[in-house]
């Protein structure tokens, strides 16, 4: 058996940052991860939206400075659009702000984070492990992995996404509210200019974000209802271009398809309970809301970096796997966790609705939105994480 402080399963985004987080540490960590990340050739499909605030936490633990930054492009601005003449308009320089967040590649995080880890004195790597049993004693987490190997420590987090083999193991319930909708993605390059500015429509087939990329090029999300999503995935390279130019009202002009589209089913995922003796869950194991937000990832590296906080200011005395010390932290997340669910499934429910009443409403909620400084200030300082 082996001893260790921490042992996180799932060396993810949310793994691996809290694991980063912690090198300066006295803990003795060990990260589970059957497959490490690995970088595409050209660009990969899978997109973030980042956070000043979590820009920020990337930066405080070494990561962000390492970045490409011909692989990074700003938020300048964002420009939403309702179905029947609603809009919404944030200004990273009417709000006195550099950008209103970053889009980045989630492979190039994941390998920088991966390069650091590699490097850590107080980690050790168990790549290319499956976890086999997990159980829970007094006084440790004891996890047996495939090949025999048993590693026990005080306190075990659980990272390992959203159909977590850690959370399931430890009987803590997950529950599921499927959207029967698909998140289409793919990346475009555009004959115009996007000038850093990220779009929004809110369509009678579902919402469409395009999103800045370096250069002549854009990301895009379209989660729309399943027989929509597959039909769009079955569309030649051309076609596919053509109407998704075609659904944001061709502002960028023509597009031309760079990555193939892909598609993952959308649900509201809500985990009454993040922690219990010896068990911690953190990013897409605690958590899931739809993509309209982009907040994601956001709350996964907020998780990592309120737990680490937390991890760093325990005293060698105190007993990290205790129930009473992983409630503050489950206190600490709850609030933003139960916000950003609510508020993205509601817009959700509100857009989905073909109901001719709510349709003026929605779109007049939009505007009067965009009217009012106060309203608009919260939400833009809401996204920044300034708030």
């Amino acid at each position: 058996m082996q001893h260790f402080d921490l042992i996180i399963v799932g060396g993810g985004l949310a793994g691996a940052s809290l694991a980063v987080a912690l090198r300066n540490s006295r803990l003795r960590i060990a990260l589970v991860e059957t497959r490490p990340p690995q970088r595409p050739e050209g660009w990969d499909a899978r997109i973030y939206a980042i956070s000043p605030a979590n820009a920020e936490f990337l930066d405080g633990i070494g990561v962000w400075k390492h970045l490409d930054p011909a692989r990074v492009a700003p938020i300048s601005a964002m420009q939403i659009r309702g179905d029947a003449g609603g809009s919404l308009e944030f200004s990273a320089f009417q709000t006195g702000v550099p950008d209103l967040g970053t889009i980045l590649e989630s492979s190039l995080m994941a390998c920088e984070l991966w390069e650091n880890l590699k490097r850590q004195a107080n980690l050790q790597l168990f790549v290319g492990q499956r976890p086999a049993a997990l159980e829970f004693r007094e006084e440790a987490a004891l996890l047996r992995l495939e090949d025999g190997q048993v590693l026990a420590a005080p306190l075990l987090v659980g990272a390992d996404g959203r159909d977590s083999w850690v959370r399931e193991s430890a009987g803590l319930s997950a529950i599921n509210s499927h959207y029967s909708e698909k998140g289409v993605v793919a990346n475009f390059s555009t004959e115009k200019m996007h000038r850093n500015i990220a779009w929004q429509w809110f369509r009678d087939d579902g919402v469409l974000a395009w999103l800045p990329l370096p250069g002549n090029r854009i990301s895009i999300v379209w989660s729309t209802p399943d027989e929509a999503a597959d039909a769009l995935c079955a569309l030649p390279a051309e076609a596919f271009a053509q109407r998704v130019a075609e659904a944001g009202g061709h502002v960028l002009g023509a597009l031309e398809l760079i990555t193939p589209p892909a598609a993952f089913p959308l649900r509201l995922m809500r985990v009454p309970e993040i922690v219990a003796p010896r068990l911690a869950l953190v990013g897409d194991a605690g958590h899931g809301i739809h993509p309209l937000s982009g907040h994601g990832i956001n709350l996964g590296f907020q998780d990592a970096r309120e737990l680490a906080d937390r991890l760093l200011a325990a005293g060698p005395w105190e007993d990290i796997g205790q129930l009473r010390f992983l409630q503050g932290y489950q206190r600490a997340r709850r609030e933003e966790i139960h916000l950003l669910q609510t508020t993205t499934d509601t817009l959700r429910r509100l857009f989905a609705s073909r109901s001719p009443v709510l349709r003026p409403l929605r779109n007049l909620g939009l505007g009067l939105t965009d009217r009012l400084p106060v309203a608009k200030s919260f939400l833009v300082r809401y996204a920044l994480g300034a708030i």
